[in-house]
């Protein structure tokens, strides 16, 4: 199944939780927080300007973004978990 997200928003797959911490402690499931981060896997088309145009998104198809920790909608499709987002709501990118 395909997902098309509709005008500024973007289509998130949030990186997994971390397994353990820096000094080495395995975390239980109930105690890892929420990823902030994850690879962009569709852009929407734009935010529908009050002329009739739409406005260009910033983030492209493959990037790693940044977001807030309650930013975004969580959905489930094919049991894989995606976050939908606003284009407003992504705090950066990450660049290698």
């Amino acid at each position: 199944m395909k997902l098309k997200p509709l005008d500024d928003r973007v289509v998130v797959k949030p990186e997994e939780a971390e397994e353990k911490t820096a000094g080495g402690i395995v975390l239980p499931d109930t105690a890892k927080e929420k990823p902030m981060m994850g690879k962009v896997i569709a852009v929407g088309e734009g935010k529908l300007l009050d002329n009739g145009s739409r406005a260009q998104i910033g983030v492209k198809k493959g990037q790693l973004v940044l977001y807030g920790k309650y930013a975004g909608s969580d959905v489930e499709i094919d049991k894989v978990e995606y976050k939908i987002l606003r284009e407003s709501e992504i705090l950066g990118i990450l660049e290698k």
